[in-house]
């Protein structure tokens, strides 16, 4: 079932808070994340979903595309729960490589997730073993101004959405051709 929302490509209060917080990648030892200024548009997001899954008759309507990683894997807001506003949606990353991944079940979850020194990469993947996060003072800051009541650790908000969500990859894979 399909969310209906407006198809308003602006970014929530809080997200384009978080998304004006720089990120560092330092060479591999900081967050692989580049996030965009708004939303791709549903015609982008819908030719990047086809191409991603190899289904031509997918569109991109669930999918709210704000940020990438370097190799081109995309975060979003990916909208699967009925009558929810955008911020109550969960934030998934579908990598250049074919990694899918829950990595926060709304936006004040996510907004801690980036205040633990995770981006969506690094949450949704395990391939840097010897990885590790530095949490951002700047994005505590934002994640206390919109989220206070939903402070968490970086591991937890990712423990929280796999569990909530833990047959996502299965779901993606099925689209795929």
């Amino acid at each position: 079932m399909r969310v209906t929302l407006t198809d308003d490509r602006q970014f929530p209060d809080a997200l384009a808070a978080a998304l004006a917080v720089p990120f560092e990648y330092a060479g591999g030892d900081g967050v692989d994340f580049e996030p965009f200024t708004a939303f791709l548009s549903a015609e982008e997001t819908t030719g990047w979903f086809r191409a991603w899954t190899g289904n031509g008759e997918l569109s991109g309507h669930d999918l709210r595309v704000f940020g990438q990683d370097g190799s081109g894997g995309y975060a979003a807001f990916w909208l699967v729960r009925p009558g929810r506003p955008l911020a109550d949606q969960p934030v998934v990353f579908l990598g250049s490589e074919g990694e899918t991944g829950v990595v926060a079940q709304d936006l004040a979850s996510f907004l801690w997730l980036l205040a633990g020194g995770f981006g969506p990469w690094e949450a949704a993947t395990s391939y840097e073993p010897d990885w590790t996060p530095h949490p951002s003072s700047e994005l505590a800051a934002v994640a206390e101004r919109f989220a206070p009541d939903r402070r968490q650790a970086a591991a937890t908000v990712i423990e929280q959405a796999t569990a909530e969500f833990p047959d996502f990859d299965d779901t993606i894979m099925e689209l795929c051709r």
